[in-house]
């Protein structure tokens, strides 16, 4: 632990921006290293992520110790590379709550602090976000910098490009801090890898382009002249040595690459560019996992770790996640059909895909962050009679909700969506949650949307799909246990609307779509004592409905109760109230889902109990309906 000649560690004096104004750089390196401790073991204790924040330390310090935050504001992409820039924000004393039930978010919340200027949870959004920021201040004659941040991966993304493309000849002051490690969770993909990497090994441009400009200033004469020829000269020597050209062309004056762990060379360029009027473009080389060995090793692992433990945040589990279930299926179909391949967007360890990326490499596209690229890509598969199955985090598929509309649903093409962390994820909060995807994916036409309760109806559903030659198939499951899985198990095709009666009951019939199913039979359980006979159907089609079950519910059932882990507000609930009311139901309706609001983060059973759809709380809303 470094600490002061005093005996005090810098850190203890730090805990806003206005505290590092006083400090040396030799005093911020210090401080670096004190603040990469204690972010490793507060976050060992709480879980969280953890490379991210690690290479951006000296970023971080750097821009608050330059910059007048919060004034000039800072947007970062994403937010998980965070940690550091809440500890020197006023949050020090709360990070071990970070990402803990009402503790503080694991990304960037404008409730949070006024530092948090742009909140962020998904990618590529910082650039276009500080372009409308800095426009907005130049509008109103206001006096501030923006700074956006923004890691290679986010990069991948369309909407960065979008952002450069329009602030890029706006001539506003914008600062674009792009941060290379060559990584997102997975490592980069695709063509803007290999131009970093060719500006990474070229550094040749800049420093001809100062030695150039420093024998021009100690001109006696003709220094204006000469210098007006060189700058037609900087055309060739660009597109000659410089792989940083797109930068430029894109309006931006680009400079790079410069080491982003070198505080003293992080200090002096961002005071040197700090009033430059234009646009600018900093790339910086940084260490994801910087400071902690086996983090920098093995970045992709420690990109979260779990509380507690020195290790990553991966449990050992009997029956596998619906995740690695998944992988396992896609593994099985396969082997066995030529015309399948996977798709994700640069998750390909939170899908599952890591042993299909292994053993079909061939047949395996990671299209880095961009989803609406996956999809339409996977239209132009489908549209060759190849069978694409793209796996994508339902809160992800939200950025591609056009493409699935116009270039897959209107087309009818047979593409295959499995969405990841369906419903309720935990940690990660209101930014991750998928709990929209059954309220706008149902009302697409064409698009088949179903749940399954567990891991081998998951097999069975991404068959049928597959067995469907005439337009796109929906799958979606809950970052749980896929609850019963059996490897190589032959698959049922099910015929497509159909549901399945799980238990026979008189009294009220429980309509359950996916994790819900479980939740359900349990909640029932806990009813054995009571005289309430329970009728349970397994709803593991939102769309179409089974309508010839429904019509039996209205003459069986004057109660209804459904369930679902989607928000209500048209949701599967919606769906069935609005066909029972079309067809002069008059029982008593009911239905559990998550509420119309954006739920905050925390262990996901506290979430589950805070909205009412634990099992206990179901047990509740049952009896309570009589």
């Amino acid at each position: 632990m470094v600490i002061s000649k005093m005996g005090e560690k810098f850190l203890d004096k730090v805990n806003y921006p206005t505290d590092l104004k006083g400090l040396s750089v030799p005093a911020l390196k210090k401080l670096a290293a004190e603040i990469r401790e204690f972010t490793i073991q507060t976050v060992e204790k709480t879980g969280g992520h953890l490379a991210s924040t690690l290479g951006v330390v000296e970023l971080t310090i750097a821009l608050h110790y330059v910059y007048d935050t919060p004034k000039d504001k800072l947007i970062w992409d994403v937010g998980h590379q965070g940690y550091a820039h809440k500890i020197l924000t006023g949050r020090k004393d709360k990070l071990d709550t970070i990402r803990q039930y009402k503790g503080l978010s694991g990304f960037l919340s404008t409730k949070e602090s006024e530092y948090d200027v742009f909140g962020a949870g998904h990618a590529s959004t910082s650039i276009s976000a500080a372009f409308g920021i800095a426009s907005a201040r130049d509008h109103k004659g206001e006096d501030f910098k923006v700074v956006a941040i923004i890691g290679d991966g986010s990069t991948t993304g369309g909407l960065a490009f979008e952002g450069l493309n329009n602030a890029g000849h706006s001539k506003k002051q914008l600062l674009v801090i792009l941060n290379d490690n060559t990584m997102s969770i997975s490592p980069n993909v695709g063509a803007m890898r290999t131009f970093l990497a060719k500006i990474v090994t070229n550094p040749l441009y800049n420093r001809v382009r100062d030695e150039i400009w420093k024998t021009t200033a100690s001109l006696p004469t003709g220094k204006g002249l000469t210098r007006k020829m060189l700058r037609k000269m900087e055309e060739s020597l660009k597109s000659l040595i410089s792989p940083g050209l797109l930068f430029d062309e894109l309006g931006f004056r680009y400079i790079g690459p410069i080491n982003g762990h070198d505080m003293d060379l992080m200090v002096s360029t961002l005071e040197n560019i700090k009033d430059l009027n234009t646009p600018v473009l900093l790339h910086i080389i940084t260490k994801k996992g910087k400071g902690m060995h086996s983090a920098e090793s093995d970045p992709v692992t420690f990109h979260g770790i779990s509380p507690n433990k020195k290790q990553p945040a991966k449990k050992v589990k009997s029956v596998p996640s619906f995740q690695d279930t998944f992988g396992q299926i896609a593994c099985e179909i396969s082997r066995v059909r030529e015309d399948t391949v996977c798709i994700t967007a640069a998750m390909k360890e939170g899908t599952g895909l890591v042993p299909y990326s292994k053993e079909f490499p061939d047949r395996f596209y990671d299209v880095g962050i961009a989803e609406a690229h996956a999809v339409t890509f996977a239209a132009g598969l489908a549209m060759q009679g190849m069978r694409p199955i793209a796996a994508i985090y339902s809160t992800f598929l939200q950025r591609a909700y056009d493409q699935i509309i116009h270039d897959v649903a209107l087309q009818n093409l047979p593409v295959i969506f499995c969405l990841d962390r369906a419903g309720l994820v935990g940690e990660d909060g209101a930014t991750h949650h998928g709990a929209l995807d059954l309220a706008y994916a149902r009302c697409i036409p064409n698009l088949i949307v179903s749940a399954p309760k567990d891991g081998n109806e998951l097999r069975d559903l991404i068959h049928t799909g597959l067995n469907k030659t005439d337009g796109p198939f929906m799958i979606r499951y809950s970052k749980t246990s896929s609850f019963s899985f059996i490897k190589n198990k032959e698959a049922n095709i099910i015929p497509i609307g159909d549901w399945d009666v799980i238990q026979k009951g008189k009294d009220i019939v429980l309509l359950a779509v996916g994790s819900m199913v479980q939740t359900v039979k349990e909640a029932v359980k806990q009813l054995s004592d009571s005289k309430i006979k329970c009728e349970i159907v397994n709803c593991r089609f939102i769309n179409p409905m089974d309508e010839k079950y429904l019509k039996s519910v209205i003459k069986k059932f004057d109660k209804v109760l459904t369930l679902e882990e989607g928000v209500l507000n048209g949701g599967f609930g919606s769906g069935v109230a609005s066909w029972l009311t079309d067809h002069n139901y008059t029982g008593k309706i009911k239905r559990l889902g998550i509420p119309n609001r954006f739920v905050a983060h925390g262990q996901r059973d506290l979430l589950l109990q805070e909205i009412g759809l634990d099992i206990e709380s179901v047990a509740k809303q049952i009896q309570d309906m009589f």
